[in-house]
C-alpha cells in the first residue's frame, strides 16, 4: 500500500507559477514511476508529466510542455511539479498517482496506475 498526500496548490494570476509537492508512505517508493494528472469540473482526468523511478525517462503532456517540470527525491519520497506560466486552462484538481511500473511504457493512462492522493486545487485567474 502507498499513500500519497499532495500540496502546494492555490490561488495565482496567469503567467504566474505555483509547485505542488507529493509526499509517499508506505511501500518502496523508489520502484514506482510517479505522474501528476489534473482534472477540471465536468472533464475527464487528464495526463500532465510522469517520472520514471530512477528520474531518466520523463514525460509531458503537450499541453503543459516547456511550462512544466516534474522531479522527484527518492530518498525524501517525494515528488514534485513546478508550474510556470500559468494558464487560466491549467484550472483543475491535480493529482499525484504511483505507477505500476518502474519506467512506464503507458505512462498517460490512468488505469496503469495504483494509487491516488486525493488531490490539491489550483486556480489561475485571468
Amino acid at each position: 500500500q502507498v499513500q500519497l498526500v499532495e500540496s502546494g496548490g492555490g490561488l495565482v494570476q496567469a503567467g504566474g507559477s505555483l509547485r505542488l509537492s507529493c509526499v509517499a508512505s508506505g511501500r518502496t517508493f523508489s520502484g514506482s514511476a510517479m505522474g501528476w494528472f489534473r482534472q477540471a469540473p465536468g472533464k475527464e482526468r487528464e495526463f500532465v508529466a510522469a517520472i520514471s523511478w530512477s528520474g531518466a525517462t520523463i514525460y509531458y503532456a503537450d499541453s503543459v510542455k516547456g511550462r512544466f517540470t516534474i522531479s522527484r527525491d527518492n530518498v525524501k519520497n517525494t515528488v514534485g511539479l513546478q508550474m510556470n506560466s500559468l494558464k487560466p486552462e491549467d484550472t483543475a484538481v491535480y493529482f499525484c498517482a504511483a505507477h505500476r511500473q518502474a519506467v512506464p511504457t503507458t505512462a498517460s493512462v490512468v488505469g496503469e496506475y495504483d494509487y491516488w492522493g486525493q488531490g490539491t486545487q489550483v486556480t489561475v485567474s485571468s
